[in-house]
């Protein structure tokens, strides 16, 4: 995301026994003295005791994360660190193909992956996933970005097109989340591009000058903290470039936000774990996406406090109508939910997050720079 200045979490304390202490008490468990490290470049929450103490607790693991805000950011990160430097990577799964020419990635073997449990057939077979038949990534969970908006200050049925943005009464209370990619794919949609991240120049000239049109209505641009707080203090009654990964959090606390995929349709982000090139810890970074692919560690990414998502596997969504059924119902993850996430997506009204086909990712932040600044 060219990009939001990540808002750095705190983290929980390290207890650390040094030798002294060990030996005044001999009666401590020391398991983590010796445990493995492993270090995760993610979106901010994936290295959360939410998701991974259990992880950490059974296989004597300690996670180190590294958190970044979008995938150009991602590759930033690793291109300026040596190879090796990180064990998983949680990336945009539009991003997998570039980590893999890179060389930033392992192969994997598809046979290690529950595969057959997904939910979709289609997410088997991920666009950039596989390469030459070899596995190099594997989704772990996805959610939909639309719009999202306060409910005080705009009606659902408003809210069933990008139209809403547009909204007079809402002027300088619109906020852009700080990244082109989910932004302008949004635009894009709103234009009538049935693929919204695949357009000429002509459609490519249309969507800016939409874009730019909307200027006038934008009170700011936000990371995620920003993104967060703005929504929940009422200071952005609605927000582009996001969805229920956002709102959802606020959701759960009472706020009066909410996001919908609208008429013209909604954009899946997509997220996916790979092995880092050169890892020295090649059989726990497999066996930790092993744990996030399993029914216990789908429910633990779907809930996750920093922001939900959707699972992907039969499994994730059985078990978490089991544990937690108020967010199943919240998020349409059941059967013959209206808002099912893969009965959108069957419904056309759905389009997977990419980079720009016939455009460079450049030309694509050069414009939402310029736009920025406007």
């Amino acid at each position: 995301m060219n990009k939001p200045t990540l808002l750095k979490p705190s983290r929980r304390d390290v207890l650390k026994y040094g030798a002294a202490a060990a030996l005044s008490m001999p009666y401590v468990n020391r398991a983590w003295a010796n445990a493995v490290e492993l270090n995760m470049l993610a979106w901010y929450g994936h290295g959360e005791p939410d998701v991974i103490a259990e992880f950490e607790q059974a296989n004597n693991v300690k996670f180190k994360p590294k958190y970044y805000a979008g995938g150009d950011n991602m590759l930033a990160l690793i291109a300026q660190s040596p190879p090796g430097t990180y064990d998983v990577i949680l990336s945009d799964a539009e991003f997998v193909q570039q980590l893999n020419e890179a060389g930033y990635i392992e192969e994997l073997n598809a046979a290690d992956y529950p595969f057959d449990d997904f939910l979709y057939d289609e997410w088997k077979q991920f666009p950039g996933h596989w390469k030459d038949g070899k596995l190099f990534s594997v989704m772990v969970r996805c959610g939909h970005l639309g719009v999202s908006y306060n409910t005080t200050a705009m009606s659902a049925e408003e809210a069933q097109s990008y139209k809403c943005f547009w909204k007079p009464e809402i002027k300088g209370k619109v906020g852009h989340f700080d990244w082109h990619l989910p932004n302008l794919g949004q635009m894009s949609l709103y234009n009538g591009n049935a693929k919204p991240f695949d357009i000429d120049e002509a459609a490519w000239g249309k969507v800016m000058e939409t874009t730019k049109t909307l200027r006038p209505q934008v009170g700011g641009f936000f990371d995620y903290g920003g993104t967060f707080n703005g929504l929940k203090t009422g200071e952005m009654l609605a927000m582009a470039g996001i969805g229920d990964w956002i709102t959802g959090v606020l959701e759960r606390d009472g706020a009066k936000v909410a996001s919908v995929v609208p008429k013209e349709g909604g954009i899946q982000f997509t997220e996916s774990w790979s092995i880092g090139k050169g890892t020295q810890n090649a059989d726990v970074a497999k066996k930790f996406i092993q744990y996030m692919m399993s029914p216990e560690g789908q429910v633990h990414s779907a809930r996750m406090a920093a922001y939900p998502a959707f699972t992907v596997t039969k499994g994730g969504r059985k078990l978490l109508n089991e544990k937690d059924p108020k967010e199943a119902q919240r998020t349409g993850q059941y059967d013959g939910a209206p808002n099912d996430p893969v009965t959108l997506i069957k419904d056309g009204r759905i389009k997977y997050r990419q980079v720009p086909v016939q455009q460079s990712l450049e030309v694509w932040n050069d414009f939402w720079s310029e736009y920025k600044g406007s």
